[in-house]
């Protein structure tokens, strides 16, 4: 081979990776989130999970794919672990399929024009010119998928024949022929595998470089080929590792399960080839491998391990589990296990649980509100683990909490607790969103930090005269909730009204101070992105607070802005807790404003 022919072999095999790259999200694309779902919904039959893999997996063209997607779904909580490993095997097989197709390269048009068509370097051009047509002439979404699936093929088989020829002389070489029978020794041939699934990340692709070596030079063992297929089988999950890192234990265990399969699967198949079938006479180790045979050696082998393995999935998941153990849960979370549906036999019981797992998620946003003023002054990383954990909790508390009342309202309840499964079913979602603005606030520290952007030192006084006061509506909204106390209640309107003038009168302060130059416009934004976290903060504590005056007001038909509207006028005690609260918080804000010479 000369220099011409190495720039060959390198164009042919990156036009092959990127061939295969483009042809699996394109494939993915035209998919759409059917696929997704389509393995949400997977049942505990784990011959549907297998056929469900093999199906998913040939039609993105990658089990790392299909494998990632299940560590997903296992860290959002939609499947369990022993779903996933049925369809994991399945996967393998599924893979396999990108190999077939390339054995289409191996067909003689000879005597037939027509099958001639078939072969790789007369449809790989044509695929290409239909599919550039296609995407230059139609601006559809679907033809475009369409066109970019054919040009991807096109390229992959365009960049193989590319490989074929640069190897070309390589047939007649002594040397690269002697170089391959030091892959026939099974450990070595296993670790090459092992190299080049994980530099490619493509067990398909890997296999696909495998055929076409052995198309190009003819010097392709079974002995080279086996153990190289078996180690291909095991680097293939690189990238499902690199996924795994960061998520929850649960996800890891797929990625062990996985990792479990390829090691023992292959353990078994050295032991099948070596110590069964060739001692029997069985194997021909110096039969030279075609596209095809490597191609049924990959699916026979991934088949194989399916077999021996789907009646072991429970087993297996058990192992997994063994070795990463799951992670014990938070007290919080604990609180969440609490929603057991066995308690729906006692609805009384029930929901005295909900009543528990929502005075946590207040108590939880009462503290993440306290971690995110500390970090619009200080940041700091092991905080915002801390925060990102309560925010966690809240996401969570609201999915689980949601469904729960919704059973529990379905049981026979006494009209007390009605009121009270009211109560509770109208504030699930308003704690949820205080805890998304007080991770807004976090991400604006963090934003600050980042970008080196400091507020000035009257922006930052007249901040924590706000905070304080989102402090106090907040702390008072979880209290009137949690005793269930509508006197307390009636505090949080006034309050959240006061606020709203408080971020009103700092941004008109801040403006002032950006035409002074005192201030720039990047701390501005920061500013404001504050204040209208803090505002939407006070909103929801009064939706909260008006739940629980609602559920202490007899008749029916609570119409809870008009009561608010009708607290503004004509209620003295709102008008009483209107004035303390000015002099506590807003007067101060004021003097600010005077000593800035801030009109």
């Amino acid at each position: 081979m000369d220099i011409f022919d190495y720039l060959q072999l390198l164009g042919g095999i990156g036009l092959f990776l990127f061939g295969m790259k483009y042809l699996g999200a394109s494939l993915e694309r035209m998919a759409g989130s059917k696929l997704e779902k389509t393995l949400e919904k997977l049942t505990k039959n784990r011959f549907k999970g297998l056929l469900l893999g093999a199906f998913v997996t040939a039609a993105i063209q990658s089990s790392s794919a299909t494998t990632i997607m299940l560590v997903g779904f296992v860290n959002a909580g939609i499947m369990s672990l022993a779903q996933t490993i049925p369809v994991l095997l399945g996967a393998d097989i599924g893979t396999t399929v990108t190999g077939q197709i390339l054995r289409l390269a191996d067909i003689s048009g000879s005597g037939s024009s027509i099958i001639g068509l078939l072969k790789p370097t007369a449809f790989a051009p044509l695929l290409i010119g239909i599919g550039a047509f296609i995407m230059l002439m139609s601006k559809k979404k679907k033809a475009n998928n369409i066109a970019s699936c054919l040009m991807g093929f096109g390229i992959l088989f365009f960049g193989m024949s590319t490989m074929e020829t640069a190897l070309g002389p390589l047939s007649s070489s002594e040397s690269f022929s002697k170089v391959f029978t030091t892959f026939s020794n099974p450990i070595v041939g296993l670790l090459l595998g092992i190299l080049l699934s994980s530099i490619l990340q493509s067990s398909s692709a890997s296999v696909g470089i495998l055929q076409t070596l052995a198309a190009a030079t003819g010097t392709i063992s079974f002995a080279v080929a086996a153990p190289m297929i078996i180690g291909i089988s095991i680097g293939k999950i690189t990238p499902i590792v690199l996924a795994s890192i960061g998520i929850k234990r649960e996800a890891q265990q797929v990625t062990l399960s996985q990792l479990i399969l390829s090691v023992v699967g292959s353990l078994l198949g050295l032991a099948l080839i070596y110590l069964v079938l060739s001692p029997l006479g069985l194997i021909t180790w110096d039969r030279i491998m075609t596209r095809g045979s490597i191609a049924n050696l990959n699916t026979i082998y991934n088949l194989a391990i399916a077999v021996f393995f789907i009646p072991f999935c429970s087993l297996l998941a058990k192992a997994a589990k063994k070795i990463l153990p799951d992670e014990a849960p938070s007290k919080m979370d604990e609180s969440l296990l609490a929603l057991n549906d066995m308690l729906l036999n006692t609805p009384a019981v029930a929901l005295d649980q909900c009543t528990r797992v929502i005075n946590n998620m207040g108590s939880t946003a009462v503290e993440n509100y306290g971690l995110c003023i500390q970090m619009l002054d200080h940041y700091d990383e092991h905080t915002v683990e801390d925060i990102n954990e309560n925010e966690a909790f809240l996401d969570k508390a609201e999915t689980k909490l949601s469904d729960y009342m919704v059973k529990v309202t379905g049981c026979n309840l006494r009209s007390e607790d009605r009121k009270e499964a009211t109560k509770i079913m109208h504030s699930i979602m308003d704690f949820e969103r205080i805890g998304d603005h007080c991770v807004k606030l976090s991400d604006v520290a963090a934003y600050n930090t980042s970008n080196d952007i400091v507020f000035t030192d009257n922006a930052k006084r007249e901040l924590v005269l706000v905070a304080d006061a989102v402090n106090e509506i907040l702390t008072t909204t979880v209290t009137s909730f949690e005793q269930d106390d509508d006197s307390e209640a009636l505090k949080v309107e006034p309050l959240e009204e006061l606020i709203s003038a408080m971020c009103e009168s700092v941004k008109e302060n801040h403006v002032a101070r950006l035409q002074a130059g005192i201030c720039t416009v990047q701390s501005g934004i920061s500013l404001v992105e504050c204040l209208t976290s803090f505002e939407r903060i006070a909103a929801y504590c009064s939706n909260i607070a008006l739940h629980v005056i609602e559920k202490h007001t007899s008749g029916s038909g609570f119409d809870m802005h008009g009561y608010a509207k009708e607290m503004h006028v004509s209620s003295e005690v709102y008008q009483d807790y209107y004035y303390e609260y000015s002099k506590k918080y807003m007067i101060p804000l004021e003097d600010l404003s005077n000593e800035q010479g801030i009109d």
